[in-house]
């Protein structure tokens, strides 16, 4: 399946605006960039699955890892068929076997930007097994090289940003709104490109909670990392299923706060 899913241009999420920026001293009418949020549509087998309020970049990847992290589909494999319209912001995916939708799942949803919503069932996955590790040095290099290529939340402060790397490079990257949709980003373009997440970090700048941790233990992800803080309950399942999950990680700082053997 050829990669025609990804949007190349950086400029695709932000909008010029005029606005009158106010101080002490006076006031001035300038043009400010802002983020752009769109709405995102996933039809699944001909059915109107959820609608997702996301950047607009790279929707095909988001369509992908969204279906992936809700278990209506496994891998590349599994996609029959798959149509991006970019204007219309619609993703079309239609699977090799349609066993229809669980009773639970809700035709029209509309997500909001955040990307989460809460579910009664967590459907926790098997216990990330891997014994790679990775040093201090190395955790500080890559978040620093993280924040470098966050060029839309430079230029507006309003997206958040996911990267999936290995112990010395920055293989995908994505932002979104979302730290939901960024992180299904990085996950759809690993599944649509056939590129491994086994024995991978995935680093985010958005709150880690037990949706997000859940998201990247489904993907056999040993290491999560984020600029910001977790939840209790993330730590607790982190714990449970053999991830090291890392926190606070800014200039040279972090608090591992599981499996902090893999941390050295």
């Amino acid at each position: 399946m050829e990669d025609k899913y990804s949007t190349r241009t950086e400029m695709k999420g932000v909008e010029k605006i005029p606005i009158l920026r106010v101080t002490q001293e006076d006031k001035s009418s300038i043009e400010e960039i802002v983020v752009r949020e769109s709405h995102l549509t996933i039809v699944l087998n001909n059915h109107n699955l959820v609608a997702l309020l996301c950047s607009p970049m790279n929707i095909g990847y988001l369509a992908v890892g969204f279906l992936a992290s809700e278990g209506l589909l496994k891998g590349r494999e599994d996609i029959k068929k798959m149509e991006v319209d970019d204007e219309k912001g619609v993703v079309r995916v239609e699977t090799v076997e349609d066993k229809g939708l669980p009773e639970e799942t809700l035709f029209g949803l509309v997500i909001a930007s955040s990307g989460g919503r809460e579910t009664a069932d967590l459907n926790y996955p098997g216990k990330v097994e891997s014994r790679i590790t990775i040093s201090a040095h190395e955790v500080f290099a890559l978040t620093e090289e993280f924040q470098r290529r966050s060029c839309i939340y430079r230029a507006t402060h309003g997206v958040h940003s996911a990267a999936l790397c290995d112990r010395s490079d920055i293989p995908i990257f994505a932002e979104d709104i979302g730290r939901h949709n960024a992180i299904d980003k990085i996950f759809g373009e690993c599944i649509l490109n056939d590129i491994p997440t086994d024995n991978r970090i995935v680093i985010t700048s958005g709150r880690i909670s037990s949706e997000i941790l859940l998201k990247v233990v489904r993907r056999n992800i040993p290491i999560i990392v984020s600029v910001a803080a977790p939840t209790d309950l993330a730590v607790r399942l982190a714990n449970d299923l053999g991830v090291t999950l890392v926190g606070f990680a800014r200039g040279k700082r972090m608090n591992v706060y599981s499996s902090s053997w893999r941390v050295n």
